[in-house]
């Protein structure tokens, strides 16, 4: 198993046990908004620093100029307020056919 996803995984547990934790600690009072706010972008940051840590690492030599064209694609649309899944395709489709090229 590589590191990836043993991170993944680990991430996926920590996220499962707050949302556990949560109603089992707050019950029915709402969370602050500093805490909501935090708890909002907390996932959407580990999953880029998994990304990055994954192009950047070891396996960066195999990348070319078209995972960057690639991924900047898909932060751009998503920049432009299209959905996660919607800038992910994008992503895949513009590194993909740039390949194809």
């Amino acid at each position: 198993m590589t590191t990836l996803w043993i991170g993944i995984v680990l991430v996926a547990l920590v996220s499962i046990g707050l949302k556990a934790a949560g109603p089992a600690v707050l019950g029915d009072r709402e969370l602050p908004p500093k805490a909501a706010a935090v708890i909002a972008v907390l996932a959407p940051a580990l999953l880029a620093a998994l990304v990055v840590t994954d192009v950047a690492g070891a396996g960066w030599a195999d990348a070319d100029w078209r995972v960057g064209a690639g991924l900047g694609a898909a932060g751009l649309s998503y920049l432009l307020r299209a959905p996660a899944l919607v800038a992910v395709a994008v992503g895949v489709v513009v590194a993909a056919g740039l390949r194809l090229l």
